[in-house]
């Protein structure tokens, strides 16, 4: 690997930290002003808006300049909504800016790869990225939970800077000031990720035009018979993937009697699970046989449902890891096709801004049908095998399209193929 790409790995784990560990202090902020249960879905709906509706706006944009420059105006965006929070913003507003600036960073933290590495590296490459990414969400999550914890946050709390007033006096007040350095970090070396060289042209400043340029692109992409089955295994996962945070924190409350902090440490033990299964599908799975992990996302569903059954914590942690290695191992080289595809046929900051619009539907649908389920006052088990089902009879149906285009077309020279006709680079 080139050394640039150790340099973006350290950028992203330092903010996928600070973005995990903000979420555990933004519910701490909800439960604090005494809001209704259902806002606490509804924190990453508002983080994940802009991704859908900024869709077309920030594969441009990422493409307009240095992809690490790109990183670095948007990791400070994240630093704004942290700051917008300690002044008393609404969480849900507050954290829908963070949310702004994940939105542009998305598509040059993924975009950047494709322009530094050959196709090859790929998979290893999305290996490593992912598994830093989850190693990040488990030590991200393990920070919010021990920060709002009331050991920590009381000696946060009790250190006072001389003749200054922070205005920081409640925990998740201070969990948030220790986030942004973590951000602060991540922008020291975003600053040293270096140019790949690639030439970046500006962005129209039509926006009618780059509206009816990204549909073009949704459409490229949702018609190649390989970036099809990919785009929609990626957004199944991305949704079940957000939902399953907050089912984790709800479902461990009713079964194990748990507080929002040892909750968050259960989120970290799915995280590790799903670290094991990226590492493994970079190591013994190709881009060619990328397909063929297809089958790990039904047996995640059904893995799922059997969180209804467990009371015990040992139990609980070895299902948990379950879970994560299942989806960590088809997740990884259904990335890995998704983005060799979308650079085929229009360019890395365009299909990765295609492939964020589309995931994050995906978790606005998930997201907003749990919470829609906690408003009605569904039980949290009821919701985990309704939430299983769906996983599984999706992911199957999924499988049954690509036997489908399997019976029509012979798929394996699409891996690695040329530019086809009809696909436009960028």
């Amino acid at each position: 690997m080139k050394r640039g790409f150790y340099t973006i790995m350290a950028a992203q784990f330092f903010s996928s930290l600070a973005d995990n560990a903000l979420l555990v202090a933004a519910i701490a902020f909800l439960r604090q002003l005494n809001e209704a249960a259902w806002m606490t879905p509804a924190l990453k709906q508002s983080f994940v808006v802009s991704y859908v509706l900024l869709a077309p706006i920030v594969g441009a944009f990422a493409d307009s300049m240095p992809k690490g420059r790109v990183m670095l105006i948007t990791n400070g965006i994240k630093i704004v909504g942290c700051t917008l929070m300690l002044l008393s913003l609404h969480p849900l507003l507050a954290y829908a800016v963070v949310g702004l600036g994940a939105a542009a960073y998305s598509p040059a933290k993924y975009g950047i790869l494709t322009e530094l590495l050959p196709p090859e590296q790929l998979v290893v490459a999305n290996g490593w990225i992912e598994g830093t990414t989850v190693g990040s969400i488990i030590l991200g999550v393990l920070l919010g939970g021990a920060l709002v914890s009331p050991r920590v946050s009381t000696a946060l709390l009790g250190f006072d800077l001389p003749m200054i007033d922070t205005g920081i006096n409640t925990p998740p007040e201070a969990a948030i000031a220790i986030i942004m350095f973590a951000y602060a970090i991540a922008a020291v070396f975003n600053w040293y990720i270096p140019d790949t060289g690639v030439d970046h042209r500006p962005p129209s400043r039509n926006p009618v035009a780059l509206v009816r340029e990204f549909a073009h692109c949704v459409s490229l992409l949702w018609r190649d018979k390989l970036g099809q089955i990919s785009l929609a295994t990626t957004t199944l996962f991305w949704g079940a993937g957000a939902t399953l945070q907050f089912i984790v924190i709800d479902w461990a409350a009713r079964n194990l009697g748990f507080n929002l902090s040892q909750a968050s440490y259960l989120q970290g033990v799915v995280a590790v699970g799903i670290a094991i299964g990226a590492v493994l599908a970079a190591r013994i799975v190709t881009l060619r046989d990328s397909v063929r992990v297809l089958p790990m996302g039904v047996a995640m569903g059904f893995v799922v449902i059997a969180m209804t059954l467990v009371t015990q914590l040992p139990v609980a942690i070895a299902l948990m890891i379950a879970v994560g290695a299942l989806a960590g191992f088809f997740v990884v080289p259904m990335n890995a096709l998704l983005q060799h595809r979308g650079h085929v046929l229009m360019g890395a900051g365009h299909s990765i801004a295609v492939q964020n619009f589309n995931e994050n539907i995906g978790i606005l649908i998930m997201v907003g049908l749990y919470a829609l389920m906690v408003r009605s006052g569904i039980s949290v088990n009821v919701a985990i095998v309704l939430f299983g089902l769906f996983v599984s009879s999706t992911m199957a149906l999924v499988m049954l399209l690509h036997r489908r285009n399997q019976s029509r077309s012979d798929l394996l020279h699409l891996i690695g193929a040329q530019k086809p006709e009809g696909g436009h680079g960028h």
